[in-house]
Order: C-alpha cells, then sequence, then structure tokens
C-alpha cells in the first residue's frame, strides 16, 4: 500500500508552492503559537502577547489567501472530479488548523483566563504536543502531494502525539477539578485546555481524510 512517489502537480509550479507554502504558514502558526502561551503564562495580555497575537492573525490572513489562489486554481488543473474534491476539502481542513490556533490566541487576548502557576508546566506540556501534532499533520498532508510512500509513516506519528495530547489534557483537567478553586475558575481553564486540546482532534481528522485520499489514490 502506498507505493506512490510522484507530484500530483508536476507541470503546474504555482499551484504547487502554494500547497507547500500553506504547509509552511501551518508549521509556522505552531511555533508562534506556543511562543504565545508562553508569553501569556508569564505576563499575562502584556504588549508582547499583543503582537504575538497579531503575528498569529497575520499567519491566519495568509492562509486565507493562499486557501483561495489554491481552490481558484485547482479548477484549472486538468484532474477527475472525485480527486480534485479531495484536495479541496483537505486544503479547506488544514486551514482550519489554522483557523483554530488562531480563535484560541484571541480567546487567551480577550478573556485572560487566570491559571495558576501550579499548572503552567502541564498546559505547556499540551501545548508543545498539540504543537507537535499539527506540525507532523502539514509534514504528512505534504507526503501526500509528493511521496505516499511516507504518509503512513507520519500518520502513525500524529496518532501517537494525539493520544498522548489527550492523556495530558485529562491529568490536567483532574488537577483542576480535584483543586480548591471556585467552580466558575475551574470551568473557564477547563473550557482552555479542551480548545487547545480541539487542536489536535482536529489534526487527527485530517490525518484519517488523508488515509482515505491516498487509498483513493492508488484505486
Amino acid at each position: 500500500m502506498f507505493n506512490v512517489k510522484i507530484s500530483l502537480f508536476a507541470r503546474t509550479r504555482d499551484l504547487e508552492h502554494n500547497i507547500d507554502s500553506l504547509h509552511d504558514k501551518i508549521i509556522e502558526m505552531t511555533m508562534v503559537f506556543k511562543e504565545a502561551v508562553d508569553i501569556y503564562l508569564k505576563e499575562r495580555r502584556s504588549e508582547t502577547y499583543r503582537r504575538t497575537s497579531k503575528k498569529i492573525k497575520i499567519i491566519e490572513h495568509d492562509s486565507d489567501t493562499l486557501r483561495r489562489e489554491i481552490e481558484s486554481k485547482l479548477y484549472e488543473q486538468n484532474l477527475i472530479p472525485d480527486l480534485r474534491g479531495n484536495i479541496l476539502q483537505l486544503v479547506e481542513n488544514l486551514d482550519r488548523v489554522v483557523n483554530l490556533f488562531d480563535e484560541v490566541a484571541h480567546k487567551f487576548y480577550i478573556e485572560q483566563p487566570d491559571i495558576p502557576e501550579i499548572y503552567h508546566k502541564q498546559l505547556q506540556e499540551l501545548v508543545r504536543q498539540v504543537a507537535d501534532c499539527a506540525e507532523n499533520m502539514a509534514i504528512a498532508s505534504r507526503a501526500f502531494f509528493r511521496d505516499l510512500v511516507t504518509l503512513r509513516d507520519y500518520s502513525q506519528k500524529d496518532y501517537l502525539l494525539e493520544h498522548q495530547s489527550d492523556k495530558t489534557a485529562a491529568k490536567l483537567r483532574k488537577a483542576v477539578f480535584d483543586s480548591e478553586l471556585k467552580l466558575a475558575h475551574k470551568m473557564q481553564i477547563n473550557n482552555f485546555v479542551e480548545e487547545v486540546a480541539d487542536i489536535a482532534d482536529l489534526a487527527e481528522d485530517c490525518i484519517d481524510a488523508l488515509l482515505i485520499f491516498a487509498i483513493k489514490r492508488e484505486i
């Protein structure tokens, strides 16, 4: 299974470049998001966090632009409709991951959750795992377009990363609800933990779709 090692768009460099750029934006987003959370935990809604949050918004905007350009150029390709539809869905899924990073970062800025220092390390570990999961998803997606041979390996790694993030999120949520914090405070922290963890869940959904699309390419 997955013995294909060929570019889907060998004759269209602009389209291939845009898809590569979208993958790069996801990877860039994971790095900036980790930085943003670290800054927030140290400084809350500081000027530094505002600037970092703005970087995230720019990445999200650039990703949206790339998605629209890719969707437009795909209809110029001589592809069978089913394959074109799969690629369109994949690109939309990738963009959704970027959007979710942006939404969570913006929610930190607006709601300013009070996260006690005792939970900082666990939250940073969760963020790292989620970011790794999304980054690996981007690499797996790149493999779908260029080298299906490696797609399965990246997919398996993503499942492991998502599972780790689930475990970390569950431990953190349990620690919060076992604490003496007021219920409203517990619920606020819990909501943020769930929304961060949701990014890894969405990345895993993208991997599931990638594997289905890859099988269909070989039929």
